[in-house]
């Protein structure tokens, strides 16, 4: 190992001229790379290859196509939508990749209508959507925004009185039944936040709503928070929160293709009969347009922690408030576009490096998922860049840009269900989407990956000074991830679990859903990552989240884009070169011990009279730990087997946490983690066990438990067998 001085004059006089002015304050901490980079037996020669990528991203290069991506609005299958695609292929192409677009037939809707009325009591007055307008923002006004929709709504006609549900949560539900409301066949207005909207709906569907309103209350991301647009970036009274609202905790993707590939011959499910659509029509609303139907509601007064921040007292309903609700959606199969850009690997290109970030919006998508297309684009020319110089990845990397996300996940999903075979071979998945929306870096991965996000974060300057990793520790140091720190709060809900270990080193979250490395992990088993460096965004899944909001209040100068574009390039780059997988399933094991732990407890209440013993899955759980512990220190001391065959088995390691899938959700495969029935993005743990726990099934616990002990006794079998004594 060369000395730490050397490397700090290395990167001195080779590296630190190449980097943008933005990227650091000499005033602050000063920027020291590592002296060593896990996996790599020759780290300088991989730091030098580094520095050249390190010197690419450029402001200026993603001002550019932050301007052209947010151009018009592009809402799937859309021609504006189409056009980015072809955007993202031709630089693809520039950067030499191997670069197509794969297109699927998928069943999505196009709004073609939609009103809602207050017709009782008179006097009181709502005759919207209202239209999304600003003062300093012309964005909105473009005539080609479609009204304001959630995603896979059924079209109706419906007339009914109203009642409010807070975040439509399963407990708030139970208590209204407590306070004798009534939900059957009444419209229920709904705040976002707590739980994925989706779940909001099949709630209100299962105690027989007749419809679902959902409002952003300004509590929650609104002038509560702080300044509102365009002032501040914080949601006007006039912005509406799209979103898709189908059961993609059941199984994202084409709600009518659920396990197979939307290709123009794919059998399907007709949608009436699929177990993922809502059942019942769903409308967002404004604050503005909200405010009306919640002040003029009677019946008791809400719980105090129901209370919005509107400027009146919130009441449950019934009544005497009835709307008029009217939408038609027109729904057909419509084309989508992946493009899917290949560099083949020079060693060993059955092993597979995936990147991938969506590029649909809902309107603009400056932000979501702009910031995120805009950093993938600069790593990808920062790749080229490196390609044009001769160099070649050992292992084969894939750069993807994904359609139809917002509608869940279905580009990715339908892509993963159509190439599982051949991702095989796939080492691992890393996944941008709302990569920009402020200063705070954050990320999410599996257990085996957190050490190697943290180390990446370390080689990476941040336009706070120092590093990313010094900005990141001295932010969150000694704390656990925090609600919904990886992704904008107003998605609806955490997307890591509570169960993690406190660590010593700063905290990285867990995966649970609500982007494009669901299928990744969730049904095919790769280890998989998730990043974004986020503030204040008030203005998700609006008309305003456009250009002018991203580079007033998210990144004006576009360092953070930078940031974020070296980060994105580095687990690329390592993980396609690794002379050794940087993935520590000792800590793996770790964090399966203290889920399991966690999980004992709820199952000792569920179960006060003596539940199923968890001696033989701790006893799998501290296997796993002691075989990845030994697969590391037989590396290190020159004992393991060949690389190919190390590699290998912490590729597949992972893999063998895969079962035949939830009992109650069967694409759902991993026995480490899944999206919560009740919840949807969050993260649960251990979920066979958990729902088995949740639904008081003791011989389902006691199955559960077996198959997860077999899983995860799989895994320890795969590392061991890499080892040579």
């Amino acid at each position: 190992m060369r000395p730490l001085v050397s490397l700090i004059v290395f990167w001195t006089l080779l590296i630190a001229p190449f980097l943008g002015t933005e990227l650091g304050d000499p005033t602050k901490s000063v920027f020291e790379p590592p002296n060593a980079i896990a996996g790599f037996e020759k780290p300088i020669a991989q730091l030098a290859l580094e520095k050249k990528f390190l010197a690419v991203p450029d402001p200026k290069h993603a001002e550019q196509d932050m301007r052209a991506l947010t151009a018009t609005p592009h809402l799937a299958t859309t021609p504006e939508d189409r056009k980015t695609a072809d955007y993202v292929l031709q630089k693809f192409k520039e950067a030499g990749l191997q670069a197509s677009i794969e297109e699927y037939k998928v069943y999505f809707g196009i709004p073609e209508s939609v009103s809602i009325d207050i017709v009782a009591p008179e006097g009181v007055v709502l005759h919207g959507p209202s239209p999304e307008r600003v003062d300093g923002d012309d964005g909105s006004k473009d005539s080609r925004i479609l009204p304001a929709f959630n995603g896979y709504t059924p079209s109706a006609d419906v007339t009914a009185e109203v009642l409010y549900a807070n975040y439509g949560r399963p407990e708030d539900f139970d208590t209204l039944a407590q306070a004798g409301v009534d939900v059957k066949g009444k419209l229920v207005i709904i705040r976002y936040g707590e739980i994925f909207r989706g779940v909001k709906v099949l709630q209100a569907q299962q105690r027989g709503a007749a419809g679902v309103i959902l409002y952003s209350d300004p509590m929650d991301d609104g002038y509560f928070k702080g300044d509102v647009y365009p002032k501040g970036p914080y949601r006007p009274s006039s912005a509406v929160q799209r979103g898709d609202v189908h059961f993609m905790f059941r199984y994202p993707g084409d709600p009518t293709t659920p396990g197979a590939p939307s290709s123009a011959t794919a059998e399907r499910t007709e949608a009436a009969q699929s177990a993922s659509l809502p059942k019942i029509p769903v409308l967002p609303l404004s604050y503005a347009d909200a405010s009306p139907i919640l002040q003029h509601l009677a019946g008791p007064e809400s719980p105090r922690s129901w209370q919005g921040a509107l400027p009146f007292t919130y009441h449950l309903g019934v009544g005497p408030v009835k709307v008029h609700l009217k939408i038609a959606v027109h729904y057909e199969y419509r084309t989508i576009w992946n493009v899917i850009g290949t560099v083949k690997g020079a060693e060993y290109p059955s092993d597979i490096v995936l990147s991938g970030n969506h590029r649909d919006a809902w309107v603009f998508g400056a932000a979501d998922p702009g910031s995120g297309t805009v950093a993938q684009l600069e790593a990808v020319r920062g790749i080229g860049q490196l390609l044009k110089a001769g160099w070649r990845p050992k292992r084969t990397i894939i750069f993807a840009s994904w359609d139809a996300e917002e509608q869940g996940m279905v580009g990715s999903t339908e892509w993963v269900e159509q190439h599982a075979q051949e991702l095989s071979g796939a080492v691992a998945y890393f996944n941008m989407d709302v990569a920009v929306t402020g200063p705070n870096f954050a990320a999410a991965s599996v257990p085996s990956l957190k050490q190697f996000m943290r180390d990446v974060a370390k080689s990476v300057p941040s336009p706070q000074g120092g590093s990313v990793y010094d900005a990141w520790t001295e932010r969150t140091s000694g704390k656990s991830p925090q609600r919904n720190e990886v992704f904008p709060d107003v998605n609806g809900s955490a997307r890591h679990s509570s169960a993690a270990p406190p660590h010593q080193d700063v905290a990285v979250g867990d995966l649970g859903s609500g982007s494009d490395y669901t299928p990744f992990l969730e049904h095919i088993g790769v280890a998989s990552a998730d990043m974004g460096s986020h503030g204040p965004y008030g203005v998700y899944h609006s008309a305003f989240d456009d250009y002018t909001w991203f580079t007033k209040f998210a990144d004006p100068k576009f360092a953070y884009e930078q940031q974020m574009a070296r980060l994105h390039g580095l687990q690329v780059l390592r993980m396609a070169d690794a002379d050794v997988l940087p993935f520590d399933y000792e800590d793996y094991g770790q964090e399966i011990e203290a889920y399991i732990e966690y999980t004992k407890q709820r199952a000792a209440e569920s179960f006060p009279e003596g539940g199923p013993k968890f001696d033989e899955l701790t006893k799998a759980s501290k296997r796993l730990q002691s075989a990845g512990s030994m697969l590391l220190g037989a590396v290190k001391a020159g004992r393991a087997a060949s690389p190919a065959r190390i590699n290998t088995a912490l590729r597949d390691a992972e893999r063998a946490f895969l079962t035949n899938g939830l009992p109650s959700r069967p694409w759902f495969r991993h026995a480490i983690y899944a999206p919560g029935e009740s919840t949807g993005y969050e993260a649960i743990v251990l979920p066979g066990i958990t729902e088995a726990i949740e639904h008081h099934d003791q011989q389902a616990l006691v199955e559960q438990i077996q198959l997860t002990t077999a899983a995860i006794n799989h895994a320890s079998e795969i590392l061991e067998s890499a080892h040579s004594f």
